[in-house]
């Protein structure tokens, strides 16, 4: 099992890592809230030789969903140019949220859009590496907060291999129950590629997506525990660094 965690800084993402001791980091290729294209990323020589795992996230405003072309368009581009960018890194992925729509009339179009982002792209060869659609957490028009959406999603674009990224803290969040969530997500799509191991700072079902270390959270360790076991996939913290180090260590601990 490669446990890991997301990383703080852009320089020297494979020197962080190795300070936590980690087995996989998962960093951006742009500012997250930007759409600047991907440029080199100046450790591209450390990273590859590293025999750290890496997986990119993709910056947060990307909405492939959207039914506004202003915000689907530039969305569909810089999945393109993220994952390009991954795989010149050598990354076995690029984390991608599942999005949004207006209104309940739109949630069909949304899932229609998820779908042509990936037959648009078959018609170039494919995408770089592969996507790996995370849960979200808040939201009445997501694509991917409600497991039964999940599912919609699932059927939409299972069939061109898309991936799937489970985060706890954004299940929790979301109103899923964290008891069983690994059955239940391999259920609809027979595959979990990541997990982004988060506890949160929220009650249940609260829609808020504020990440929390395991000794703070509302989450119990346990359970988190009990996931990062039965999931059989990498695992990254996106907990608040000040305790990242606390929270891999109780992992190592508790997973024997």
């Amino acid at each position: 099992m490669r446990i890991g965690a997301h990383v703080r800084t852009d320089s020297d993402p494979i020197g962080y890592g190795e300070r936590l001791g980690a087995d996989v980091v998962q960093l951006f290729v742009v500012d997250p809230q930007s759409w600047d294209k991907p440029t080199p990323h100046p450790a591209t020589e450390q990273i590859l030789a590293s025999p750290i795992d890496v997986v990119v996230h993709s910056s947060y405003q990307i909405n492939v969903a959207s039914t506004n072309n202003r915000l689907r368009m530039p969305s569909r581009n810089a999945v393109a140019q993220q994952a390009r960018a991954a795989a010149d890194l050598g990354a076995f992925g690029l984390v991608v949220h599942g999005g949004h729509v207006r209104n309940d009339d739109e949630m069909e179009a949304g899932f229609v859009n998820w779908r042509k982002l990936f037959e648009r792209q078959q018609d170039k060869g494919g995408f770089a590496v592969p996507i790996l659609i995370e849960n979200t957490a808040g939201g009445n028009h997501a694509m991917a907060r409600h497991f039964d959406n999940i599912a919609r999603l699932w059927d939409a674009v299972g069939e061109y291999g898309a991936g799937f990224c489970l985060d706890t803290c954004h299940a929790w969040a979301g109103g899923e129950d964290l008891v069983g969530v690994v059955e239940r997500i391999r259920g609809i799509t027979g595959r979990i590629d990541l997990v982004h191991l988060n506890s949160s700072r929220d009650e249940f079902d609260s829609g808020a997506d504020r990440h929390a270390n395991f000794a703070e959270g509302t989450i119990d360790p346990e359970l988190l525990t009990e996931v990062c076991r039965t999931a059989d996939a990498p695992v990254v913290l996106e907990t608040p660094a000040e305790g990242i180090a606390d929270d891999l260590a109780y992992l190592r601990e508790h997973l024997g």
